[in-house]
């Protein structure tokens, strides 16, 4: 075990521990209201650890191995108590599990219970990422005042609603989840994680999709069957959005995210409502996925909770620390989004140029989306290895991906903010989608993803304007580098193809292609919106760079 304390410690940058000799009590019982026990292992010193602060984990993917090593010892070797539970129906914790909706009432039954235990030293702190950070949320609003701090990381307090759009259906993350939590306690099921991660890979490519569940997992998932036909709207999911709890938590928050993570937007928002409400509260947010974080929850565990369990106050920080990507350094604010950038459109122009200046009298372009080929996703927000940051070469050689890109830039361009797009569109069928990326394109040419976002139209019929939200970023483009959009119809399988029917993704069986149009003159002004630094000063030269 020590040598696994050492890698730990070595991979997530560390500071040394108080003592690497721990003691775990395995298979504590939680009693719920309902009569439920939930297993529970408690991690803590062998000796010299009384009355110290407990960290809480609420985990669905149990208590032991990596889980236990990766989350639990680095915070018991460092001055905690850990309680790490498998929630409902999970690693031995009893009931059924049913994603996301009994998280409130077992995650208060639990606080309450662990305050009231012999080894508790009068101080909690909600630890976790992910579906860990989203069942802090969920008790958000009714801390027992034992509790001093939260620190969610890459969550959101809605979950499982972003990917549920009625304008844009995410299907490769939420798809995948499921697989894994219905695989996960199957016998060597991590030996066989990859084999099953290419099963469920190529199920994304069923028809009719409800049958997919079935192909990847070899029985019939609710949750994959719910994500498919029920959208955010759906009674089904009412009692998962904690985001009416976020104003009235009582406790300092400090909150984790990643430019490339699948819960960005709705973690940003959450910060936004501590921020208005006056909460105590702290944004980080660096260029990772959902999956390849470095140790910053940890650190912070250490350097913002513990100091908080102990009544202290911690080190001194900006309350808003982005990593600004390009620039590839850290930076302070004091908001999200940050003072001082305002938004500046990059208009579509004829011959694939991007400019400031509006397009003069020009046809439009076009393209052919064949969802039975469909576009396909690169690198981005996605929880699989091809994820973030990546080349964009071989995707924007396709013939059903159009760029629009400035000239050589001639200072630096720095965007941090809300990015969005209107682009006005028309298909050969009703219903159709609209993806749209922001890339950096560097001297030799490379063209790496920034953000990203699609919307999903159903009266593509007629020549309308499609307004495009893509993922919030922080963003210096170099001088020498160039900006760039790609435009397209499809990021398959990150969304779920548009079969061009209307049908129901989860019973269409028919693919359709698509003829589309995309158009940019004086009467449609196609155009990226970019919130930019100092954008007042700069002046538009007539080639679209700026001077």
């Amino acid at each position: 075990m020590n040598l696994i304390s050492h890698l730990i410690q070595r991979r997530l940058k560390l500071p040394a521990p108080s003592t690497r000799d721990l003691a775990v009590q395995r298979d504590l019982r939680v009693p719920m209201p309902d009569g439920v026990d939930l297993l529970a292992d408690r991690w803590a010193p062998r000796s010299g650890g009384e009355a110290l602060p407990t960290a809480l984990l609420r985990s669905p993917y149990g208590r032991s191995g990596i889980i236990g090593a990766s989350m639990a010892r680095p915070l018991a070797e460092r001055g905690y108590h850990v309680l790490i539970q498998s929630t409902r129906g999970g690693f031995g914790s009893g009931g059924t599990f049913d994603a996301l909706r009994q998280e409130r009432e077992d995650g208060l039954a639990t606080l309450d219970w662990v305050i009231k235990q012999s080894w508790f030293g009068d101080s909690l702190v909600l630890v976790g990422l992910s579906y860990l950070g989203y069942v802090q949320w969920a008790v958000a609003d009714s801390l027992p005042p034992q509790v001093k701090a939260m620190i969610p990381q890459v969550t959101e307090s809605a979950l499982t609603l972003e990917f549920l759009r009625q304008d844009g259906l995410s299907l490769e993350t939420p798809f995948g989840w499921g697989a894994l939590i219905a695989t996960q306690e199957r016998r060597w099921a991590l030996l066989r994680q990859l084999m099953q991660t290419r099963r469920t890979r190529r199920a994304l490519s069923t028809l009719p999709l409800d049958r997919a569940g079935v192909a990847a997992i070899g029985k019939r998932s609710d949750y994959i069957q719910d994500i498919l036909a029920r959208d955010a709207d759906d009674p089904r999911w009412e009692g998962i959005d904690h985001r009416h709890r976020v104003a009235e938590v009582s406790v300092p928050v400090s909150s984790i995210g990643g430019w490339y993570d699948i819960f960005l937007p709705g973690q940003l928002r959450d910060f936004e409502i501590l921020q208005q409400a006056g909460r105590p509260a702290r944004l980080t947010v660096g260029p990772w996925t959902h999956l390849n974080g470095d140790g910053t929850a940890m650190i912070e565990a250490l350097e913002f909770g513990l100091p908080h369990a102990r009544g202290e106050q911690p080190p001194e920080r900006a309350p808003v620390r982005l990593f600004v990507m390009g620039e590839e350094a850290w930076r302070d604010f004091a908001s999200w989004p940050p003072a001082g950038y305002t938004p500046q459109r990059f208009h579509l122009h004829t011959g694939g140029a991007l400019s400031t200046e509006p397009p003069g009298e020009s046809p439009p372009d076009h393209y052919r989306y064949d969802p039975a080929n469909p576009t396909p996703a690169v690198g981005g927000v996605r929880m699989v290895a091809d994820s973030g940051r990546v080349d964009n070469t071989a995707l924007e050689a396709r013939p059903d991906v159009l760029t629009y890109t400035t000239t050589v830039l001639d200072q630096d361009v720095e965007v941090i903010g809300e990015v969005s797009a209107e682009i006005w569109f028309r298909s050969s069928l009703p219903h159709a989608d609209v993806f749209v990326r922001l890339c950096d394109v560097d001297e030799s040419g490379r063209s790496t993803n920034v953000c990203d976002g699609l919307t999903s139209l159903s009266s593509a019929g007629q020549t309308t304007s499609a307004t495009v939200k893509l993922w919030p970023t922080a963003h210096r483009f170099k001088q020498g580098h160039r900006i760039r959009i790609q435009v397209s119809s499809g990021a398959f399988p990150r969304y779920a193809r548009n079969p061009g029917t209307g049908e129901p993704h989860t019973t269409a069986i028919t693919l359709k292609a698509a003829d589309q149009t995309i158009y940019h003159d004086p009467d449609h002004l196609s155009a990226v919106i970019l919130p930019i630094r100092n954008a007042e000063p700069s002046t538009p030269t007539s080639a679209g760079g700026l001077s």
